[in-house]
């Protein structure tokens, strides 16, 4: 774990670019009966020398009343992962795993006015909208009393980050023979979150003799 500074480190600014171009995660908090959760998409943004990432849940989830600015919230923002058989390896006895990579955010929670509810998401759609080869949408084109019912049922959240820890698996430790056989497996597979993970690798230690 690394504690934020205004100036960020190599390794956190790659921890937060993942993040934003991810997107999408689970937030996690927890409160007298034990750690809740929710899938929430999240804009993250830097407001003096602060990285924020704001996410937006129901009125009536219950990670809601846990924002209270003083209870700690997690950020987890897995991306793609894959299983590796132990004979894809080219040397023996090596152990069956998962390669994945994944960033956690923590900090302090606080709940945002209701007011701050179409900022959010006009942010949210402008950044979503943005990876879609297509002219953006935006809530400017919804119905207006649709629209604002939407935006009246949902709070909005600022995680104030203090802390971000990146997370890789890649076969950093094999030798260049396994990195080379399990990146050319991990190649034919079907899953595309395999074929990504697999240029990974292949960007990781570029020059070898992976298959084209």
């Amino acid at each position: 774990m690394h504690v934020l500074r205004p100036q960020f480190r190599i390794e956190e600014q790659r921890a937060l670019a993942f993040a934003a171009d991810r997107g999408f995660g689970v937030i996690v908090a927890a409160d007298a009966r034990g750690p809740r959760g929710s899938h929430v998409p999240f804009v993250l943004t830097r407001r003096d020398d602060r990285v924020i990432v704001q996410i937006h849940l129901t009125a009536k989830n219950p990670l809601v009343e846990l924002a209270d600015g003083v209870r700690r919230f997690l950020l987890i923002v897995a991306g793609d992962d894959a299983y590796v058989s132990n004979d894809w390896y080219a040397s023996r006895d090596n152990v069956s795993t998962w390669l994945y990579e994944a960033v956690h955010l923590s900090g302090v929670a606080h709940l945002r006015e209701r007011d701050d509810n179409r900022a959010h998401g006009d942010a949210l759609l402008a950044v979503s909208e943005a990876r879609l080869p297509k002219q953006p949408w935006d809530l400017a084109q919804m119905e207006p009393t649709k629209r604002e019912t939407m935006l009246a049922s949902i709070r909005v959240i600022d995680l104030v980050v203090d802390e971000i820890e990146g997370q890789s698996k890649l076969n950093q430790h094999k030798s260049d023979d396994d990195h080379v056989a399990v990146a050319n497996q991990l190649a034919r597979a079907e899953e595309t979150g395999s074929r990504r993970l697999a240029e990974r690798l292949r960007a990781l230690r570029p020059g070898l003799g992976y298959e084209e």
